[in-house]
């Protein structure tokens, strides 16, 4: 069984159609392998993935490298994965499930200055969002994670979004009438997408244009 790194935290409806949504991509992911698979939910609201067959190794590691992997425990100096679960000034709060939290303090970030909030606001780090992390008594941020949010500074500009799936994404910016104003929507997590922006558009002008249709927490990237 693998435990994937991204929380289905939503109820009623939307959280039928994040389910509905995750077996699809689990699916696509590991169809072409010899498995059978279910896709369970944990009390905590991490996602499992239960595979059974002749490429089930196979399977398992792509589910991995995919989505990330929870383990109850950490070697120092691997890299793991937990989802930003809150913020103050003495660093992230990452969950890493089984009961498990892993700070991150200020100097372990390692995003250039200003309070964890701060860094947070300007590298559009919405609440739930998957990050990687070295762990050890010291935890901090992977330099792969580092390499990512600072390349989304160099781009064209993003909106980042939580509370929703990839689909719902592109329905409400379809639905708002800026289909043209993106390049694409990007999956960052199960209900954590990130909308890419396309030269000459103005990120926080897109925010205020969506944001009346989505209840999620909206962030921009602007580079």
């Amino acid at each position: 069984m693998v435990v994937l790194a991204s929380r289905c935290y939503v109820g009623g409806d939307a959280h039928e159609r994040a389910m509905d949504s995750l077996r699809s991509q689990v699916g696509n992911a590991i169809g072409d392998l010899d498995v059978a698979f279910d896709v369970g939910l944990r009390d905590d609201d991490f996602p499992t993935v239960t595979v059974e067959g002749p490429d089930e190794v196979a399977a398992r590691n792509a589910l991995a490298e995919e989505w990330g992997e929870l383990t109850p425990q950490h070697e120092d100096g691997s890299v793991q994965v937990g989802t930003l679960s809150s913020w103050d000034d003495d660093g992230f709060v990452l969950d890493t499930g089984f009961g498990n939290e892993v700070r991150i303090r200020p100097d372990g970030i390692g995003l250039g200055q200003g309070s964890p909030e701060q860094i947070r606001t300007r590298f559009g780090l919405v609440q739930h969002l998957p990050l990687r992390f070295v762990a050890g008594p010291e935890p901090e941020l992977a330099e792969a994670e580092r390499d990512r949010l600072y390349e989304w500074t160099r781009g064209t500009g993003r909106v980042n979004v939580n509370s929703a799936t990839r689909a719902e994404v592109r329905a409400t910016v379809n639905r708002a009438g800026h289909a043209q104003d993106i390049v694409t929507v990007e999956r960052l997590g199960l209900l954590e997408q990130s909308i890419v922006c396309r030269e000459g558009t103005d990120p926080p002008g897109l925010l205020s244009s969506i944001g009346t249709y989505m209840q999620s927490e909206l962030l921009c990237v602007v580079p």
